[in-house]
């Protein structure tokens, strides 16, 4: 018994001082084995369970181990285990050994800021001037993570504050370009050099600047900094604008004036981003009414300046016409932030970014009020008149402009009277030597070039810049009244440009796009051009400002997936492109069907072309069948569906989001309404498309006497809603105004536009409403209406042979005339675009029926294609009948005079001339 106690005993003070030294076992004898026992008790700070494990052991407390070759004294700086620090130190480790990167303990602890390890490793001799194999100390450390209540006791150690790393930068370089202000001042303090280099030229403050961090390079310049450029010649204010600090570089401006010219200049070098330029301009305009009238008279001069070398024909005209328009651009962008610019219409009182002008000029508390007079702080506003002054050195400019348009057209005008010249156009458009007071502008030319073609493009850019600035001062959306004058006294001029160089109007005539009223001057010009250009143009201003991207854009997360229901595509799609930001379906469309995983273009191309079917679903009653069976119309009754409008702008956005995105619908509309989408006005002959004989009948008042037939027509109609038969007046009063002889074709124009617009003018308001999200009017009126269905719906593929073989001849014509033979070789030789336009020419449509050219309808059925014979007389182009599918070919005495008038017609389309 007593045998048995003792054991008992010894069992239980093994178990207490098992538990008193929290371990069950003893250190491992080999150092590989121990350290990593000990490692996650230093971790842990448990000094007294590694004082234990220490005692009466052979554990080399400077062991090195893992990959880095750490000891444990590195773990506990590290961690910031001061306990286990102070124990090792106690045991002998090293505080100065060095990892595989150079790193001593005291690096680690400066590195995380373990301030009580930083003081523990000082006091047991850590040297702090080692460096690293970076050639970073310490104080590089503290400063790097702005450490700086731990800086001020480490200084103190610090033989020199200025102790470079292996690429020269001292702690100084490295905490002003981390912005730490406090670090700043304590490195300044002790003695640092505030201009000291390092190896490629770079000072403090071009640290500073480099980050954009205002505050700091604001204390080095107080304090002497020098402005120094780096050996490869950048400087300071090149770092700020590169980046957009707007705030760095006011400071670099408030203590060197002379960087304010440096700044303007730099907006004439092409290789600084604009977007950046603005953003520093912008920025220091507002602070103060004289800076913001300083940078705009500035900019005027330079662009001023540059316009002028522009209209030397000696300059480089690329050069001079990418440099004016930049700097022109920045001035507009600068001027509309004025605290009396205009905005949005009425509002004068709001910049672009919705802040208060009022505020935008005020100097407040926190914002640079402690560096200026107290009393400055009040509200600057620059008035009409100084806003006005402030474009006047471009006055300069204008006239010059002006000038020139008045010489080029002096000389029109006299190759006009020149007998020997003729008086149409061609004429004044052949080359003619530039006049003798050309040339005294000091300009050169080559021998036998002409005025316009030497000088269209070069005033054609300034003309832009002129409009720019004029667009400045008006509200959004509007035209300037002395633009608009300028372009109708040089009418002449700008015609002639255009005629004679197209890409003009893609290049720099943009005022068309925003002005309708200058715009019905050039259209003309404009649909003369090849309907490839006109697209490459609208793809350009339509994508403007997007960025780059694929067609299918892959989302961030869930949410920017389109997610559809194949049971119910329409109003599942309906549900979530209204739920979706306009501008993310800009930058791309990623569309998934529920329960499916597939994502890509294969899948939004399956979505377009199943909702483009569903929207002519007639479940919806949003659109009806026309005559011919393969066009549709909005349906004047959808109002059985109460949501009918919400779905025509449904219908809208999924036509404007797939022409957006060159995406083809499945889907073809009447002529009529695709001359709705673009503003086009309807005439009779559109009304064929849903009642062929009542078309004809409006062609037959229009056609005949219908003074003395007793029609007793009134200015009303019958028209069936809902199945009753109601009289509705087309115009005031109507019902007791006859129709005559004289006033027939107001009545025609009313009846259609009755038929094919009144009747359903809220389906078609509320249809452009969701087409326009996408695709503005300004620009798709570039086309016409048989150009939009192509742009929609693709170009078809055309069999020239089964086209041949089911056409007829009349009035003359067979198959074998040699007239016929010619125009099918023609046929042959055009692109494929062209023989869709002479399809839609004469058919009204771009397609192709199932089943070819044999199953090509009219308006009353069936109807071949037909040409029929027309007498020859100079000039004369081809016409067509669309309800019957019918050219009318003038007799034309050459395969080549043909090809010419063909031509000529299709791509004059139905503009300039009347289609009978």
């Amino acid at each position: 018994m007593e045998r048995a106690m003792e054991q008992l005993n010894v069992q239980l003070s093994r178990l207490t001082r098992s538990l008193r030294r929290a371990r069950t076992v003893e250190l491992p004898e080999d150092n590989e084995t121990a350290v990593y026992t000990l490692m996650p008790m230093v971790m842990a700070d448990q000094h007294r369970s590694v004082a234990e494990l220490l005692m009466n052991s052979k554990f080399d407390v400077n062991y090195a181990f893992g990959r880095v070759k750490r000891s444990l004294l590195h773990i506990a700086a590290n961690c910031g285990s001061v306990e286990c620090l102070v124990l090792l130190l106690k045991k002998g480790a090293n505080p100065n050994y060095q990892d595989i990167s150079g790193c001593t303990p005291l690096h680690l602890a400066a590195r995380n800021g373990q301030k009580k390890c930083m003081g523990r490793l000082l006091e047991y001799c850590a040297d702090v001037n080692i460096c690293n194999n970076e050639g970073l100390t310490a104080i590089h450390w503290l400063a790097v993570n702005g450490r700086t209540e731990l800086l001020h006791d480490l200084v103190q150690h610090v033989s020199n504050v200025d102790v470079e790393d292996a690429m020269g930068q001292t702690a100084l370089h490295v905490a002003c370009q981390n912005g730490h202000k406090t670090t700043v001042l304590c490195l300044l303090d002790s003695g640092a050099d505030i201009n000291r280099p390092n190896v490629s030229g770079a000072t403090p403050l071009y640290f500073a600047c480099s980050h954009g961090q205002r505050d700091t390079a604001q204390i080095l310049l107080s304090r002497g900094a020098r402005y120094l450029p780096d050996r490869n010649g950048v400087t300071p204010l090149d770092l700020c604008v590169q980046g957009g600090y707007g705030e760095t570089c006011e400071v670099l401006i408030q203590h060197h004036g002379r960087l304010f010219q440096t700044l303007i200049q730099m907006t004439q070098n092409e290789d600084i981003k604009e977007s950046m330029l603005r953003q520093v301009l912008e920025h220091v305009s507002q602070q103060s009414e004289s800076h913001y009238q300083k940078i705009l008279t500035s900019l005027a001069e330079v662009a001023t300046t540059n316009g002028h070398k522009l209209l030397s024909l000696s300059s480089n005209y690329e050069a001079q016409m990418k440099s004016l328009l930049r700097i022109v651009r920045m001035f507009c962008h600068v001027f509309r932030l004025g605290p009396s610019s205009p905005n949005n219409g009425n509002d004068m009182g709001y910049n672009g970014n919705k802040t208060p002008r009022s505020q935008v000029f005020k100097v407040r508390q926190g914002q640079g009020a402690r560096r200026r007079d107290p009393a400055s702080v009040r509200e600057t506003r620059v008035s009409e008149q100084t806003k006005h002054s402030l474009q006047e050195p471009l006055e300069l400019l204008w006239h010059s402009l002006d000038e020139w348009l008045v010489l080029i057209s002096a000389e029109l005008e006299r190759n006009r009277s020149d007998p020997a010249a003729g008086a149409d156009i061609a004429s004044l458009l052949l080359k003619q030597p530039l006049p003798e007071v050309v040339m005294e502008t000091g300009g050169t030319y080559a021998q036998g070039e002409d005025v316009i073609s030497m000088t269209a493009n070069r005033l054609s850019a300034v003309i832009q810049a002129f409009y720019m600035c004029c667009s400045c001062q008006m509200p959004q959306g509007m035209t300037s009244p002395r633009f608009i004058e300028f372009v109708c006294k040089h009418d002449e001029v700008l015609k002639c440009f255009v005629t004679r160089n197209p890409t003009i109007i893609f290049n720099h005539f943009h005022f068309l796009l925003e002005c309708p009223e200058l715009m019905s001057r050039f259209m003309h010009i404009i649909k003369a051009q090849p309907f490839k250009d006109r697209c490459e143009w609208f793809y350009e201003h339509l994508l403007a400002g997007q960025p780059d991207s694929d067609m299918v854009h892959r989302p961030v997360n869930e949410n920017d997936i389109l997610l559809v229901h194949r049971d119910s595509i329409f109003q599942s799609s309906c549900e979530v492109v209204s739920k979706s930001s306009n501008e993310k379906l800009k930058q791309g469309i990623a569309v998934r069907f529920h329960g499916e995983e597939g994502m890509g273009q294969g899948v939004v191309r399956e979505w377009f072309d199943i909702l483009s079917n569903e929207i002519i679903n007639p479940d919806y009653a949003l659109f009806t069948q026309s005559a011919d069976g393969t066009t549709f119309q909005p349906n004047s009754n959808s109002s059985v569906n109460p949501d009918h409008l919400n779905y025509f702008r449904f219908a809208g956005q999924i036509l404007g989001l797939a022409l957006y995105h060159r995406q083809l619908v499945n889907i073809y509309f009447t002529r009529s309404f695709y001359k709705h989408i673009l503003g086009i006005p309807v005439n009779y002959q559109d009304v064929a498309s849903i009642d062929p004989e009542y078309a004809k009948n409006l062609q037959w008042i229009l056609d005949n006497d219908i003074s003395d037939l007793g029609l007793e027509l009134t200015f009303s109609v019958e028209t069936d809603v809902f199945g009753a038969m109601e009289e509705v007046p087309l115009k005031p009063g109507g019902m007791s105004i006859l129709v005559t002889q004289d006033n027939k074709a107001e009545y025609v124009q009313l009846v259609t536009e009755l038929r094919m617009t009144r009747a359903i003018q809220p389906q078609i308001n509320a249809f452009l409403q969701g087409f326009h999200t996408f695709i503005p009017p300004s620009l798709i009126q570039l086309f016409d209406e048989y150009e939009l269905e192509l742009l929609l719906s693709g170009m078809p593929e055309i069999d020239v042979a089964d086209w041949s073989r089911n056409t007829e001849y009349t009035s003359g014509y067979d198959q074998d005339e040699p007239i016929i033979q010619w125009f099918w070789e023609v046929v042959h030789s055009l692109t494929q675009e062209e023989r869709v336009l002479l399809l839609q020419f004469v058919t009204g449509s771009s397609r192709v029926p199932h089943g070819g050219f044999a199953y090509l309808m009219g308006g009353s059925g069936l109807q071949k294609f037909t040409i029929a014979a027309v007498p020859y007389t100079a000039n004369l182009l081809p016409t067509s009948s669309t309800c019957i599918n019918m050219l009318k070919l003038p007799e034309y005495p050459t395969k080549e005079i043909l090809r010419d008038r063909l031509l000529v017609a299709l791509h004059c389309g139905s503009y300039g001339y009347t289609m009978a």
